[in-house]
């Protein structure tokens, strides 16, 4: 007797519910967007208890007749593909046929429906139709889901707690309004809305609505293009960073994604502009040919392929770039110190942690700190030079003291400025060592002591399969013995006195890096390694004139707003908020 047998259709709608229902959330994605593909301007949910005990979604779309309600609940019936050749231009967020199913087929389902004419009304428990009739004749579609996985209890075990459901739908809801910021959305939980939108179609608008005034204060408005790819959105300053990918949105022909290459492109824009472990807010739309994407590659349509990713990738991170570049980035010191969002106590926290290894418990020294003034002729040069951060150029920073070895206290007619000098020496060294590093002619001296250094037989190779870097860099060197380097001349860039540890740290980053050694970002590694290491120490004292070159170099740098590994350089007092806080100014 034959083993193999149909599956019943039933069992195969509960099987394909566990790809497509996850999650309350993943039951109001998937009636949102059936609601957006409906061509709805209101769409409003309804939860009770996150999700778990109900949820509704009503809209104003172009809604079913009485043949479609049927239909619509069978498995692969669609309104949005008929043939092969509509899968390389699908132009909706749905196109299945899983979704309504699916769900129907672990929950009881409630519908009523209309075109405009006599409604339709239908109850389904279970994937069963159980009741079918007219209703009123408003025109929009009214979907209830109540009992999730009442039929599957395996799945309503791993269902989480209402907080954590509730948390869910909300993200989901608030990605759908930024993605179409046309449609007013609202956001209801047990008769308390959380949510609510204008459905102005003003982008900013929207971030406003959801985020508050002091993130849509902060955005940058970014719109580029080439052949490929439109680009338009908002990416946030770097004083707003979140502990998370969350707040990445990314939205491709309408439907949001989550893709690790768009993300990785987002990432690299905001280099040495955030420390490693934030991430931005951003939100950014791509339209494309729906050739040059395919949506078909997971059941929740949450990630897509991306044909000529490289060429996105460049146009995200040049246009990201540019706008960063193009604006004043100096955070403002008393809306940090206003605002009691707890991740930005994180980041608080963490730059504490990292000052605490740089603070020195020696007593303190009086010094003229040599900051390695460049020659007149290269500043010269440099004027006719700027084009990004005219605004940062134009300051005159003038110097009035030094509070605790660490903070230079600079003024101008706008107010007053904290300077971290050590972060802000780090930024000037990387981009001297940057600078270096990139030139083709470069400046060598001789060791008069020359450096030997032994290897493991396996760093040994690594650093031998990978020594024409090394002679591009400046560095002359021979094999010396078993598994040993002699080092005899270096580039000039390297820090005087401390050859032999950065010549170390080279190596070390050489040797760590060579799975898919990538010749750019070795260079920025050492770049940043070697800058900490040459700039002055927190707790350091320099001369007022030291202070004044620091100043003057740090406001000629492409991004003078931060230090390489993210940490802010320059804080502002204005003169509005001073006379606030001594109560000069009681408005």
């Amino acid at each position: 007797m034959s083993k193999i047998r149909v599956m019943d259709e039933q069992l195969a709608n509960k099987i394909a519910a566990g790809e497509v229902v996850e999650k309350c959330a993943s039951i109001v994605k998937e009636l949102v967007e059936n609601s957006v593909d409906a061509k709805a301007s209101e769409i409003s949910v309804y939860l009770l208890e996150g999700g778990i005990k109900e949820i509704s979604v009503i809209d104003n779309g172009h809604g079913m007749d009485e043949e479609d309600a049927r239909l619509a609940f069978q498995r692969h019936a669609t309104s949005k593909l008929y043939q092969d050749d509509d899968l390389f231009f699908i132009d909706t967020l749905g196109f299945r046929g899983e979704a309504l199913p699916s769900i129907a087929s672990v929950s009881y389902v409630t519908l009523k429906t209309s075109t405009g004419d006599v409604g339709t009304f239908l109850e389904i428990e279970g994937g069963k139709l159980k009741n079918f009739e007219n209703a009123d004749a408003r025109k929009g579609t009214i979907i209830t889901i109540n009992h999730l996985f009442y039929n599957t209890p395996a799945r309503l075990k791993y269902l989480k707690s209402e907080q954590s459901e509730l948390a869910n739908c909300v993200s989901f809801v608030e990605k759908f309004a930024l993605a179409h910021p046309e449609v007013r959305f609202t956001l209801q939980n047990d008769g308390r809305v959380l949510l609510k939108t204008s459905g102005s179609g003003n982008l900013h608008k929207t971030i406003h609505e959801i985020y508050g005034m002091q993130v849509s204060s902060k955005m940058i408005e970014i719109k580029n293009s080439n052949d490929d790819f439109d680009l338009y959105g908002y990416v946030c300053k770097p004083e707003i960073l979140k502990s998370n990918r969350n707040h990445m949105i990314v939205i491709v022909n309408g439907r949001v994604i989550r893709n690790q290459d768009i993300n990785r492109a987002i990432n690299d824009a905001y280099y040495t502009y955030k420390p490693d472990i934030k991430y931005p807010i951003v939100v950014l739309k791509i339209d494309t040919d729906p050739t040059l994407i395919d949506v078909n590659i997971h059941p929740t349509k949450q990630d897509i392929k991306i044909n000529k990713m490289n060429v996105l990738y460049e146009l995200l991170v040049t246009t990201i770039k540019e706008a960063l570049y193009q604006n004043l980035l100096i955070p403002n010191a008393v809306e940090r110190m206003s605002n009691f969002n707890p991740i930005k106590q994180e980041i608080i926290d963490s730059v504490v942690a990292e000052r605490g290894e740089e603070y020195q418990t020696s007593k303190q020294v009086q010094t003229t700190f040599d900051l390695g003034g460049e020659p007149k002729e290269e500043e010269e040069e440099r004027k006719d030079a700027v084009i990004v951060n005219p605004e940062m150029k134009q300051l005159k920073l003038y110097p009035v003291g030094l509070a605790h070895g660490t903070y230079i206290i600079a003024e101008n007619e706008d107010g007053v400025f904290l300077i971290d000098q050590h972060a802000a020496q780090e930024r000037i060294n990387y981009e001297k060592n940057m600078k270096a590093l990139r030139e083709k002619q470069v400046s060598t001296t001789n060791l008069l002591f020359p450096i030997t250094i032994e290897l493991s037989q396996g760093d040994f190779l690594k650093v031998k399969n990978q020594e024409q870097v090394l002679l591009d860099m400046g560095f002359h060197f021979e094999e010396f013995g078993i598994n040993t380097f002699v080092f005899k001349s270096h580039p000039t860039w390297l820090l005087e006195g401390h050859e032999e540890e950065s010549i170390r740290r080279i190596l070390d980053l050489m040797i760590g890096g060579l799975t898919g050694f990538d010749r750019v970002k070795f260079n920025e590694s050492i770049a940043i390694t070697l800058s900490c290491k040459m700039s002055i120490k927190a707790n350091m004292h320099i001369s007022h004139e030291a202070q004044e070159v620091l100043l003057d170099e740090l406001c000629a740098c492409d991004n003078p707003y931060n230090c390489p590994h993210g940490r802010p350089t320059i804080i502002k007092f204005s003169i509005y908020d001073l006379e606030r806080m001594f109560k000069r100014a009681m408005n």
